[in-house]
């Protein structure tokens, strides 16, 4: 196939393939969840033990299955995250490209204003006030994120709603829902899903920043972030169990920046980068 010809795509597919896969088996290779603890064996380094081939941790969990077992989490914010985005924004931005008008303006402004205010400040604030949770990580990066899909959506809207077959769409009495959907919309995925693929890489690890800040995730659930919080007091004396998990989360954003950027230069030809 062409697409194998390209570095981005093979690459990107590699690392983002190895990572999905492993969690998609994680139920099957780790049942037990990487929760089961062996304190005569905490701290056991790489490469030591056939029962622990990453090592363990300070409270002798086995590496290797929760940084399997957590990929679950990262996975699951970013691609919930990014989705509900995608949805709010593309929603929002078709009408307001396409009615124009004071609601447009009144977005648009709010957008902006939104758009000033920094991720991680923000989260700090609302997460101080309604606490930390998965539901809650996921609904605020939602809604910190729409505002890109609706700029985005509401710019390409904006070029299209004046083209030729949108007016012969509305010449032949097709309602405005229809020509939205059905005319303007496909014609403006291209770079709805380059944005979309990236933002996942991107969610990933804000997740995981959050998480290592106590801001996120459960301390009990493994997650990539976690894991790295755990092993900041070790760093020194047992860095694999640091490293391990930040290998994971360099793998599985490299590998989506790559799928993110063969997307760009497949459905952007003049964007490429080459």
């Amino acid at each position: 196939m062409r697409a194998f010809r390209s570095f981005e795509f093979t690459a990107g597919l590699i690392l983002t393939g190895i990572m999905g896969l492993a969690v998609i088996l994680s139920p099957l290779l780790f049942p037990g969840g990487g929760m089961g603890q062996d304190l005569v064996a905490r701290l056991t380094p790489p490469l030591t033990s056939a029962e622990y081939p990453l090592g363990t941790d300070p409270l002798g969990r086995d590496i290797l299955a929760r940084v399997v077992v957590g990929g679950r989490i990262s996975f699951f914010v970013g691609i919930v995250s990014a989705l509900g985005a995608v949805v709010i924004g593309t929603v929002i931005g078709l009408f307001a490209g396409y009615y124009r008008g004071p609601w447009d303006m009144f977005l648009m402004r709010f957008a902006d204003i939104q758009l000033a205010l920094p991720f991680i400040l923000l989260a700090m604030t609302v997460i101080a006030i309604i606490g930390p949770g998965l539901d809650r990580i996921i609904i605020l990066m939602i809604v910190a994120q729409w505002v890109q899909y609706a700029r985005l959506i509401r710019g390409s809207v904006l070029s299209l709603r004046q083209s030729e077959y949108v007016q012969a769409a509305k010449s032949y009495g097709l309602g405005d829902l229809r020509i939205l959907f059905v005319h303007i919309l496909p014609n403006a995925m291209g770079p709805l899903v380059i944005l979309g693929t990236l933002n996942v890489a991107n969610n990933i690890l804000l997740e995981s920043s959050l998480t290592f800040l106590g801001l996120g995730i459960d301390p009990l659930i493994p997650s990539w972030g976690g894991m790295l919080a755990d092993g900041r007091n070790y760093i020194q004396t047992a860095p694999w169990v640091t490293i391990f998990p930040g290998l994971a989360i360099m793998m599985t954003v490299l590998g989506l920046n790559l799928l993110g950027d063969w997307l760009r230069d497949r459905l952007d030809p003049l964007g490429q980068t080459k």
